[in-house]
């Protein structure tokens, strides 16, 4: 027979720690989506007060969040002075950029060895999503798919170590990597770029696709540093 009888007081109900871990996740990626998109702009000190009114939040998860920002390298926590948007010197951005177009050249090579049929279905939906929000001169829709397209990439070489290095260094590019396409004829390029990494999958052609992602990376850093030198500044957050 079923007990209907109440609960005892002695039974302590299920906390919401989902809930929380969700909350703690949405303020990261609503602020990791600012600071790529440019909304939180390089330098920039990150007012707490606006932040918290903004997303709807009180202080400890933002200040959670800032620091697990802090690890990915996009944010720097400033000792009694709260928090700025990190920026890379000239230098950085070179060096940044040589690193991740080795890292996406020799995930490119390796996944034309290891990849699988399901596996390459999957990137070519997200090229044609890619391609279709291109059209609609959809950036951040565009972006979301083609930062996909190069991790699923990266997931098919089968290499954990690169997997964890790829990922790192990735964290501190993405908001580079998104400003690229600022410009018409290199968002044009990176398109095209993309058509010919998907015939190289489809032709298991690993020297090619290296070729390609290692240009394709080399080109994203000279876009970003040719913006720099346009409006002055020397410096571009990573």
């Amino acid at each position: 027979m079923q007990n209907t009888s109440a609960p005892s007081a002695d039974v302590v109900p299920l906390l919401p720690k989902v809930a929380r871990q969700q909350l703690h996740d949405t303020v990261v990626d609503h602020l990791r989506t600012f600071i790529v998109e440019g909304l939180l702009a390089p330098g920039m000190k990150l007012n707490e007060r606006e932040l918290c009114e903004r997303l709807g939040v009180s202080r400890t998860p933002l200040r959670e969040a800032f620091k697990v920002l802090a690890v990915e390298g996009l944010v720097e926590l400033l000792p009694n002075r709260g928090a700025i948007v990190s920026q890379m010197s000239e230098v950085e951005i070179r060096e940044m950029f040589e690193l991740m177009s080795g890292l996406e050249a020799f995930s490119g090579e390796l996944a034309c060895e290891r990849i699988t049929a399901a596996e390459l279905a999957e990137i070519k939906v997200l090229h044609y999503e890619m391609l279709a929000c291109h059209a609609q001169h959809d950036l951040p829709g565009y972006y979301a798919r083609n930062r996909a397209i190069h991790d699923r990439i990266n997931e098919a070489a089968r290499n954990s170590a690169l997997r964890q290095i790829y990922a790192a260094t990735n964290r501190r590019l993405q908001a580079m990597r998104f400003r690229s396409n600022y410009s018409a004829s290199k968002w044009e390029s990176a398109v095209r770029d993309h058509e010919e990494m998907i015939r190289a999958l489809e032709a298991r052609d690993g020297k090619k696709m290296a070729a390609i992602l290692r240009a394709h990376l080399l080109a994203k850093r000279d876009a970003v540093l040719g913006l720099a030198a346009a409006q002055d500044g020397g410096v571009v957050e990573g």
